[in-house]
């Protein structure tokens, strides 16, 4: 019995007429029975006790790979038989069956089918932007593999379950290049989809690459020279479709001048020879594509010039000359105009004197202080506010004390005759230190356990008076 009442603002309206309906007898859910499992299908057969005829069965099979996504698929099934094939192995379905007869549709019946055998287990799916508009796809899988498997891609989570893009792939370790739209992020996942469809990936995130506006990447010097070196990068994507345009800036950061440089290229590694720079200057190259403002960029300083070689000291009684060999015979490019510059070093003062510049293959030093131990350097005259300079060769050196030892003495000594004061003999050995372990008598002929043997005795081996230089 029905009746029915106005609800308003103001209050309740009157009610209207009783009104009684007798409802007929319910149609009853159908039966649901399973009649054969296999591990990729279940085939089923339904009945249906009731006087009303029955136009059709609908049947819903459902089931979850994934805890947050459930799948289903329908069927319409005439006359009461249904085989559902293309199953998962191991896998649990959800059947919900219902009669659709004259009189409407019957309540539904639900039972839950497993299929035999071990569900396989989800691939592996890697995916990355390969240019703008292309994504490599690959993926692994555990056991056996499926003959067929599909990539599904969709720019968002909605998309990609309900009405995703696909393609199609084959094997265990299969790798297939997908064709998206740019300056878009997809999604992407791969599953198995013949014999059976299989548990899907997890998804896989690809932002395209922006047509042109990303920076090249791995930006490196391989060999640096004095005058040149040689550059390597990659494009700001692999495999580009067409030659890209670069710009090399290069900025002279002691002589504040910078360059420009172009070139193209369509390869995946790019190889540039950088060629003008000068011995020791210090450089910040930049590298960009063309009308792009992102940019790679590295700093880098050129081999600077060599020392001289052969440096030598040659001692007067009142002062010294250093000598060495031209940089123009091992080094070609370099002018003899440029000349030389000699520093000095005095460790007794702590002090670091520039002496001056030449052109010529030596240097005179004068007004050296007895006692005092003194390191010079020769190097390439520097070219700009003591920056650009050649590499200094040293050489260290004592002014000794005492009227008969008057003039330089090497640190770098060796084994030779030389004159003892103290015991008043030539003794065989380094410079001013006596092997005796008494200044005795016969001591020319007295040596160091360690040290060389001469092989002659010089004719000077007790002189009258010592040596004026060693």
């Amino acid at each position: 019995m029905f009746r029915v009442a106005a609800v308003t603002s103001r209050g309740v309206g009157n009610w209207s007429e009783v009104k009684s309906i007798t409802p007929k007898k319910a149609l009853p859910p159908p039966s649901v029975i399973a009649d054969t499992i296999t591990n990729d299908s279940i085939s089923l057969s339904f009945s249906f006790n009731s006087q009303n005829e029955v136009k059709h069965y609908m049947v819903v099979l459902s089931w979850l790979f994934d805890s947050h996504v459930k799948e289903s698929r329908n069927y319409t099934v005439q006359k009461g038989i249904l085989r559902a094939a293309n199953l998962t192995a191991g896998t649990v379905y959800e059947v919900a069956v219902w009669a659709h007869t004259v009189v409407g549709d019957s309540p539904t019946a639900l039972s839950r089918q497993q299929t035999t055998g071990t569900q396989p287990e989800a691939p592996l799916l890697k995916a990355r932007a390969l240019n703008q508009t292309s994504v490599d796809c690959s993926w692994t899988t555990a056991g056996l593999p499926a003959q067929v498997y599909g990539i599904f891609y969709a720019t968002s989570f909605l998309d990609l379950y309900r009405s995703p893009r696909s393609a199609s792939g084959s094997g265990a370790a299969g790798q297939t290049t997908v064709q998206v739209e740019p300056d878009e992020q997809y999604l992407f996942l791969v599953r198995a989809v013949s014999p059976y469809l299989g548990p899907p990936s997890a998804f896989a995130v690809v932002r395209m690459i922006p047509s042109e506006r990303l920076p090249p990447r791995n930006l490196h010097r391989v060999q640096v020279g004095q005058t040149r070196t040689t550059l390597k990068w990659q494009p700001p994507y692999d495999s580009p479709a067409s030659p890209l345009t670069y710009v090399v800036h290069v900025r002279d950061v002691v002589r504040k001048a910078e360059l420009d440089y172009k070139l193209s290229s369509s390869n995946n590694t790019v190889e540039y020879l950088l060629k003008g720079l000068e011995p020791g200057g210090r450089y910040s190259v930049t590298v960009r594509l063309r009308n792009m403002s992102k940019e790679a960029s590295l700093t880098l300083t050129t081999v600077a010039l060599p020392a001289p070689d052969a440096l030598k000291i040659i001692s007067e009684k009142d002062h010294v000359f250093l000598l060495w060999k031209s940089l123009a015979v091992k080094e070609k490019g370099f002018n003899e105009s440029r000349g030389y510059e000699v520093h000095m070093y005095d460790s007794v003062s702590n002090q670091t004197m520039f002496l001056g510049n030449t052109t010529e293959t030596f240097f005179r030093i004068n007004r050296l202080l007895a006692g005092h131990n003194y390191s010079f350097s020769v190097q390439a005259r520097c070219l700009l506010g003591g920056q650009l300079c050649g590499e200094p060769c040293s050489f260290m050196t004592s002014w000794a004390k005492g009227p008969w030892r008057r003039g330089l003495r090497a640190r770098r000594r060796t084994w030779r005759w030389w004159w003892c004061p103290s015991c008043s003999c030539c003794c065989w050995g380094l410079a001013a230190d006596c092997w005796h372990s008494t200044c005795a008598t016969d001591g020319c002929r007295t040596t160091s356990p360690t040290s060389p043997t001469p092989t002659t005795t010089p004719a000077w081996a007790r002189p009258s008076s010592p040596p004026g230089t060693i």
